[in-house]
């Protein structure tokens, strides 16, 4: 069994990760930290980690990029490791995360969905197939509660076809742009609407053919999942940074 701290146990996310914890998982929710403590809650809860003193293997966070400082304090401190899903980091706060994972293991992903992970290699085999030949775009559409734009997705999705097209600009808005399209270029664009889960789609663009790479995420459970596979999978592991590839690797 897996005991976990969830941190953001009261929003949207950490509502699913609950639910999914209680189907019959190996994973039981041991904690949770928020600033407004949910309904019906079976286990403790505190509004920061400063007020937290629980035994856990493992802190999975899908809260906001302001609770970063307390949870690496708290997580280091306690020697825990990390699942870290919360997507709008700085640069700056992304370094954090690194220097943290000297000390403690860190699962650290803007995606937890298998299939997001599968077609992100997907999209880093057609830019190799394609080169320059094609253009590339990337559009997602999220619910309009979601605060960051564009999505960690939607950047990890660019990030990981610059592995291959390593000359690429990013560009994030068209309107104040009066030429022609670089092919250098990545278009990213993002929609913010109703309740739309997750929808990424990667474009690639050429003369006379068009490629389209999508996923469609039908409910927030898909992303809970994955979290609790990396909080199991992350237990006993040494320090360092993980991800989805080694979690896929270990299968």
């Amino acid at each position: 069994m897996t005991d976990i701290i969830l941190s953001g146990c009261s929003g949207k996310m950490g509502a699913s990760i609950i639910a999914c914890a209680a189907s019959g998982t190996d994973c039981k929710i041991a904690a949770g930290v928020d600033i407004i403590e949910p309904q019906g809650a079976d286990f403790a809860f505190a509004k920061s980690f400063e007020e937290l003193d629980v035994k856990a293997d493992v802190i999975v966070d899908f809260s906001n990029p302001a609770v970063l400082d307390s949870l690496l304090a708290y997580a280091k401190e306690k020697k825990l490791p990390c699942v870290i899903c919360t997507t709008g980091y700085t640069e700056e706060q992304k370094e954090k995360i690194k220097e943290a994972a000297k000390e403690i293991p860190i699962f650290y992903s803007g995606n937890m969905s298998l299939g997001i992970n599968l077609i992100i290699e997907l999209a880093k085999k057609a830019a190799a197939v394609f080169g320059n030949n094609f253009d590339i775009e990337i559009v997602e559409q999220h619910h309009n509660q979601k605060l960051d734009a564009p999505s960690g997705t939607a950047l990890m999705i660019a990030d990981a076809v610059s592995e291959v097209k390593t000359d690429a600009e990013y560009v994030y808005d068209r309107h104040a742009y009066r030429k022609k399209r670089d092919k250098k270029e990545i278009g990213i664009h993002s929609v913010r609407g109703g309740n739309i889960v997750g929808e990424h789609e990667i474009i690639f663009a050429g003369t006379d053919e068009i490629l389209k790479i999508s996923h469609s995420a039908r409910s927030k459970s898909v992303f809970a999942v994955g979290a609790l596979n990396a909080a199991s999978f992350l237990k006993g592991k040494e320090p360092g940074m993980y991800d989805m590839s080694d979690l896929l690797a270990s299968k």
